[in-house]
């Protein structure tokens, strides 16, 4: 036997023996502060890159354009939409844009039978109705946060498991590393 199949008996009444040579290494590796830094350092470098969050996805007018196309596969990219016309909304200062806005918002995605109508309970129409004569720029917050909700944990935890966020995380990977290049080229030139 070589060195690393020494054993040690842990306890005489039959109990599993413990690989002195794993016991090792798992003590090196524990009490080594560098390679905790390496593998937080690829962990973050990797969430980074796009992250397996929808904020992270939403951001990003590339994770936009592929979760909307992934969205179109489920027939429901109009949750994506209507957040969007939420986001644009709220930058609206003039109160007559806000409120032909409101209405256009209101009658694509909220109304009865609109033709992007997105997933809301009556309740939340109801209120979204009500304030449509003078909307202030947090009257869509509410469905916004709903429809937010939706994606977040229905249809996102497919994307991430799906072919457009595999090609999606694969340019952001490409990005990043032509970027790496792009600096240590610049570091040597210097």
């Amino acid at each position: 036997m070589n060195g690393l199949c020494k054993t040690s008996s842990v306890d005489l009444h039959g109990k599993k023996t413990i690989d002195i040579a794993w016991k090792s290494r798992i003590h090196t590796f524990v009490q080594n502060p560098l390679l905790w830094r390496k593998i937080s350092r690829q962990e973050t470098n990797e969430a980074n890159l796009l992250g397996e969050s929808l904020e992270t996805v939403l951001s990003r007018k590339s994770g936009q354009i592929a979760f909307r196309e992934f969205l179109k596969l489920e027939f429901c990219e109009e949750s994506l939409d209507f957040w969007l016309a939420c986001q644009e909304f709220k930058t609206f200062d003039s109160p007559e844009e806000r409120t032909q806005r409101a209405a256009s918002i209101y009658e694509e995605f909220i109304k009865a039978d609109s033709p992007k109508q997105v997933n809301l309970d009556f309740y939340t129409r109801e209120i979204i109705s009500q304030s449509l004569q003078q909307p202030s720029s947090s009257c869509f917050t509410v469905a916004q946060k709903k429809i937010y909700s939706l994606m977040e944990n229905g249809s996102f935890p497919r994307f991430i498991q799906s072919e457009h966020y595999k090609v999606l995380f694969d340019a952001a990977s490409k990005q990043r590393g032509l970027g790496k290049h792009r600096q240590a080229v610049r570091i040597k030139s210097t």
